[in-house]
């Protein structure tokens, strides 16, 4: 039993990529979709894609990206919020992660969203994790 899937996520990310593999699949949930489309959105994944819709659960599919040595563009991937202990931060209080090179996704009352865009937003959430 999977008690943090948005953890797992995350590491079959890093592992993926220490790895060199061009995709990789995990099981979808709304909340990996959006933190899928976020990276995407931010250049740190070609793409992804939604396999197997028609069944119960279907399988999310991340195209990773790399950079021209072969390295994986996301250099790191850290869990903020757990389930354990959940971090909420106001607008203003939203952290910069590597002094604006990575971003932080953030969960809000208007969606998914990076911390830059809240801040912009006006609103404040619970910090899923931080990516650069």
């Amino acid at each position: 039993m999977m008690t943090d899937p948005i953890a797992d996520m995350l590491t079959r990310i890093r592992n993926a990529g220490m790895a060199q593999h061009k995709t990789v699949s995990m099981p979808s949930s709304k909340m990996k979709v959006e933190i899928a489309r976020i990276l995407k959105s931010e250049g740190f994944i070609r793409g992804y894609d939604l396999q197997d819709t028609d069944k119960p659960q279907p399988t999310l599919r991340l195209h990773l990206k790399y950079d021209e040595n072969g390295n994986p563009v996301i250099a790191g991937l850290q869990r903020v919020s757990k389930p354990g202990r959940r971090i909420y931060y106001g607008r203003k209080d939203i952290p910069w992660v590597n002094s604006g090179l990575g971003v932080a996704i953030v969960s809000t009352s208007q969606g998914m969203m990076t911390g830059r865009d809240a801040r912009r937003a006006g609103v404040g959430g619970e910090v899923i994790c931080y990516v650069w």
